[in-house]
């Protein structure tokens, strides 16, 4: 499983094709200028696997860092953001 973050792409996020929530996110993702890489849980069986190997079974899903991260949450994003710039 990879779940290498660079710094470029700071972020990934784990989404579902119909999922309302997912499209905040990205969209909340998009106007803050994070980059993030996204992984439809719908196109792809090895995401869904990884979604599941965290620990997770419901979407959106942000991973940053060490830090994961269930729905939109802008404090949380920010925090692990600035935790992992101090890197």
């Amino acid at each position: 499983m990879s779940m290498s973050i660079s710094a470029s792409t700071p972020a990934i996020v784990y989404s579902s094709t119909n999922c309302h929530y997912c499209a905040q996110l990205k969209q909340y993702l998009t106007e803050q200028e994070i980059p993030y890489e996204e992984r439809n849980i719908d196109q792809s069986e090895q995401f869904a696997q990884e979604l599941s190997d965290l620990g997770m079974m419901s979407v959106p899903v942000t991973v940053i860092g060490s830090m994961t991260i269930l729905g939109l949450n802008p404090t949380r994003i920010k925090k692990a953001l600035a935790a992992i710039a101090t890197v």
